[in-house]
């Protein structure tokens, strides 16, 4: 989903690309939405953004002498999973389009669009920032490191350390792929306790006989998870492009993609956090690790065609174990899966499970009674058979 640098490229967007437009009418909302009305309409205004974490600001404003009289308007988005802004036609219009801006004529008319494809994004018109979330990590930085130390006695910081860093009472604009990227730098297990990792940054202190550009050269090259939580984003929003996006193939997320060191990279392991958030690292996950989850590791895209290749190989051999007794009753083995020896003929000759029941209740009406049948040697082949799955 958008994370904090993805609502600044976004702010960006809307500012050079909205620069010198002029927009007029009404606010149009989509009839699916579920988001409130936009009260708002004027012959002439200009639209400008800025960001605050996880959260950005539109800001409508009238021009001198436009009808009729309307005092500014801020609407502030959260962009929920996949929310965006775009610039288009007036005519060609993107699916899922819930908010839509208009151009005043009498230039080509063009939509400042909010597109949502899957509704989680949400926009507010009352123009004030979610009370409760923290400073931001990018433009306030030294609030940010202020709130999250001088809080350290609250209860967020019981948890592990990555479940803590998705809290946006302290860590405003930090997400998923942000957290994995900064615990794999610094190489800090996701789930060891958070009050643990911080408690360190308190007690670290520079000395005091160095000059400020030593300062911040010792700070540059040995950055604690505070300040890479501010330089992390600070690097996806020097990236440009939209940074992280559900279009993967688009060739504007390649600059991002090569960036990523850990989220969702070959060779990495993976477990879910007690929200069932997906956390990407590397090596020992930590003490407060999920009890009974298991860690999954990511493999190359040579192993995963190498698999993917093997089952077409062998399609019999992926499917499932857990298969109900009754579908095995219905699916004889094939040829391919006789032990070797067997004849088709053989085979042939053996009654099927299909007539299992009429088998014995012609064995009752009779009389005859079949010698003991020994158990097929079929355990050890299941097995194999999962295994190469």
């Amino acid at each position: 989903m958008p994370e904090g640098p993805e609502l600044h490229l976004a702010s960006h967007f809307v500012n050079e690309t909205c620069k010198g437009l002029v927009f007029g009418g009404c606010v149009e909302k989509s009839s699916v939405s579920r988001n409130p009305e936009v009260p708002f309409e004027s012959s002439a205004y200009h639209i400008s953004a800025l960001a605050r974490g996880k959260e950005l600001r539109l800001t409508l404003s009238p021009l001198p002498g436009s009808q009729p009289p309307q005092q500014p308007l801020s609407l502030v988005f959260r962009f929920g999973m996949s929310g965006s802004f775009q610039l288009v036609p007036a005519e060609a219009l993107p699916r899922h389009a819930h908010l839509r801006f208009y151009t005043a004529p009498p230039a080509p008319r063009l939509a400042l669009c909010f597109v949502d494809i899957r509704r989680f994004g949400h926009w507010d018109p009352g123009g004030e920032w979610q009370p409760g979330r923290g400073p931001c990590v990018l433009l306030e930085y030294e609030r940010f490191r202020e709130n999250v130390l001088q809080n350290l006695s609250d209860k967020a910081f019981d948890r592990p350390i990555c479940e803590a860093l998705l809290d946006q009472r302290f860590f405003n604009g930090i997400g998923n792929y942000l957290r994995a990227e900064i615990l794999y730098r610094l190489k800090i297990p996701p789930f060891e306790k958070a009050r643990t990792v911080l408690e360190a940054l308190q007690r670290c202190r520079l000395n005091p006989e160095l000059t400020l550009s030593q300062k911040i050269k010792a700070k540059l090259l040995n950055p604690d998870l505070l300040e890479l939580c501010h330089l992390v984003p600070k690097e996806v929003v020097q990236l440009g492009g939209k940074g992280y996006g559900p279009e993967r193939g688009e060739e504007d997320f390649a600059a991002f993609r090569a960036w990523l060191q850990c989220y969702g990279m070959p060779g990495m392991s993976s477990l879910r956090d007690r929200h069932g958030r997906t956390i990407w690292f590397q090596g020992d996950p930590g003490p407060l690790a999920p009890k009974g989850g298991r860690s999954r590791k990511k493999k190359s895209q040579e192993t995963q065609l190498g698999a993917k290749d093997r089952k077409e190989d062998f399609p019999l051999s992926s499917k499932p174990m857990s298969r109900t007794r009754r579908a095995r009753k219905h699916h004889p083995k094939s040829i391919a899966q006789q032990p070797e020896g067997t004849s088709l003929k053989q085979n042939q000759e053996t009654p099927t499970a299909l007539k299992k029941g009429k088998r014995r209740r012609r064995q009752a009406s009779t009389g005859h009674h079949r010698a003991p049948k020994s158990k097929p040697d079929t355990q050890p082949r299941e097995a194999g058979e999962n295994s190469a799955s």
